[in-house]
């Protein structure tokens, strides 16, 4: 008996299928597909959902200080001139930083093996590379969705029959997240 469903593809077409799957359902919630599919996103969903509600409180917070350089209002460098030579003024400035314990790392690590980068775009600029940004799915999945699956032991995803697709009779599904 196979581990896994092979889904008609090559290897590694199947992970890059997966991977886009998983990373659209955990940014957006729910997704469409086939059946087949939505069970194979299943499994690595609920694996990776499971490891951030593991992990989500394993960090330790720590005020570190650091260099940073002063600006002026334009935002460019402040320079002062020492024995002859121009050079960058620093303030010093206390930040407090989350340090992951070593299993949180690892968490870390895992998931992004399985994500995209995920990019935002507003609705007002679609199409334009102005104003987006980059959505940190890692912290995502620490912050919003392990905190919601708390008290959860498991069954995060939910499989909803839509009826078979027109083009071939594949059975589609809603896949969501409960």
């Amino acid at each position: 008996m196979a581990k896994y469903r092979k889904l008609g593809r090559t290897s590694d077409q199947r992970k890059a299928l997966l991977r886009n799957q998983v990373t659209n359902l955990l940014y957006h919630g729910k997704i469409v597909t086939t059946e087949t599919r939505a069970k194979e996103v299943r499994k690595i969903a609920e694996g990776l959902i499971a490891m951030a509600v593991r992990e989500k409180d394993n960090f330790e917070t720590v005020t570190v200080t650091a260099k940073v350089a002063r600006k002026d209002a334009e935002g460019k460098r402040v320079k002062e001139v020492v024995d002859g030579k121009k050079v960058t003024v620093y303030d010093e400035v206390q930040k407090e930083i989350k340090k992951d314990a070593p299993s949180r790392l690892h968490a870390r690590r895992q998931m992004l093996k399985v994500f995209y980068p995920v990019t935002e775009v507003p609705a007002a600029a679609a199409g334009k590379k102005k104003n987006t940004k980059n959505v940190d799915m890692v912290e995502k999945m620490f912050t919003e969705i392990a905190p919601k699956y708390a008290d959860r032991n498991g069954g995060y995803t939910r499989i909803i029959k839509i009826g078979p697709r027109k083009g071939d009779a594949a059975m589609e599904v809603v896949l969501e997240l409960v």
